[in-house]
């Protein structure tokens, strides 16, 4: 089983990733899926805040604040979305091989992961001088800055184009099959 967790800022090119990481997978034999930390703040905000599901209106804000300020801070609850997501792991790696998390953010996140699942490599993507059009207090809330601060990345891809977005994704896709023994 393999994981990948891809973290950075909004608009850095995660997703993006993710998905061409997928389809590479997918293509070479293997059975991918694409996960998300934050799935049950989205099923949240859709089933009970009248969010209509449009990715590219996402309530960033609700997010920030289900996630952050209720469910961590006032809750206690900081293992709550991580654990949602290893038991989907647990689930799901009777049906998938490669796992690809496409929204890493918080420090307590990387390094739970990695110890629940040592395989787990944590790519950081960024995306220098993007202006991702959030509010000065949606682009310094800790969901967006705190990646900042970790030092163990397993790769670091600067996202300057779509095509090396998509060349350093073959890369460390090679390279991990090459780890492995593999031949993709």
């Amino acid at each position: 089983m393999k994981i990948y967790l891809l973290a950075g800022k909004a608009g850095s090119g995660k997703d993006l990733m993710g998905r061409y990481m997928k389809t590479q997978y997918d293509f070479a034999g293997h059975n991918a899926c694409i996960l998300h930390i934050t799935t049950p703040l989205y099923e949240y905000a859709k089933n009970y805040f009248s969010w209509n599901g449009n990715m590219a209106e996402k309530p960033r804000e609700f997010l920030q604040e289900m996630g952050i300020e209720v469910i961590q801070k006032k809750l206690g609850k900081k293992y709550f979305l991580l654990d949602r997501l290893c038991e989907d792991i647990d689930i799901l790696k009777n049906f998938f091989d490669v796992f690809i998390i496409t929204d890493g953010r918080l420090l307590f996140e990387f390094e739970e992961l990695k110890r629940r699942f040592p395989e787990t490599k944590i790519i950081h993507v960024i995306r220098e001088n993007y202006d991702n059009k959030l509010s000065d207090d949606e682009k310094n809330h800790v969901t967006e800055t705190e990646m900042e601060q970790y030092k163990d990345y397993d790769y670091i891809v600067r996202n300057t184009s779509k095509e090396r977005l998509f060349s350093e994704a073959d890369k460390i896709i090679g390279l991990e099959a090459q780890r492995e023994g593999e031949i993709i």
